[in-house]
């Protein structure tokens, strides 16, 4: 079973996290901040994971130290989950409209970390939510799961359509890429031999 539990206690955040690649979508999420909650739900089914949040985190601060611990932790799950990556599709890339935004993303689940982030989010907050934290998810999550990944956004105005339609082109890419191709029988897709 590709599954995976993290829990991340520090100074600012205690997270638990519950991770199933194999899933139907179905997710029970709370970080504390109620935009993140709706992201990772729309990941959660967009990418049919299953998926399981639960963060306490200093936000009476801000939402920082959540979002990216939970980011850091979503890629130490999907890192986990995918053990040795044999099989794996490895790349995936979506490009997905959410009304007049156009976003693409694409992965290679390469072991080395890289982000490629080219978003203009047009406003500061969407409700209280500060919109530079979007990056600083990623970020983290990048650095934990070992990928690479690309986001860019070819068109939009709406700073809600824009992050959503991220991290439900996010959610198709991965799903993509951590699918298992028979054709492999295992094997791991690369000329090494390991990622």
């Amino acid at each position: 079973m590709r599954e995976a539990e993290i829990t991340r206690r520090t100074a600012e955040t205690d997270i638990h996290l519950k991770l199933k690649l194999d899933g139907t979508g179905k997710s029970e999420i709370d970080t504390g901040c109620g935009f993140m909650n709706h992201m990772l739900t729309l990941f959660a089914r967009h990418g049919r994971f299953d998926l399981n949040v639960k963060c306490l985190g200093d936000t009476d601060v801000d939402d920082h130290h959540s979002v990216e611990d939970i980011g850091i932790c979503l890629g130490q799950a999907f890192a986990q989950a995918l053990g040795d990556m044999g099989g794996i599709c490895r790349y995936g890339s979506t490009i997905l409209p959410m009304d007049e935004a156009l976003m693409l993303t694409a992965v290679d689940i390469s072991g080395r970390a890289h982000l490629s982030y080219e978003a203009n989010i047009p406003t500061q907050k969407i409700g209280t939510f500060d919109t530079e934290l979007v990056k600083e998810f990623w970020l983290g999550f990048v650095r934990k799961a070992n990928v690479t990944l690309h986001i860019r956004q070819l068109a939009g105005e709406n700073s809600h359509h824009i992050v959503e339609g991220m991290f439900k082109s996010a959610a198709r890419t991965f799903r993509a890429a951590c699918a298992v191709d028979a054709a492999l029988n295992g094997e791991i897709p690369s000329t090494k031999g390991v990622l």
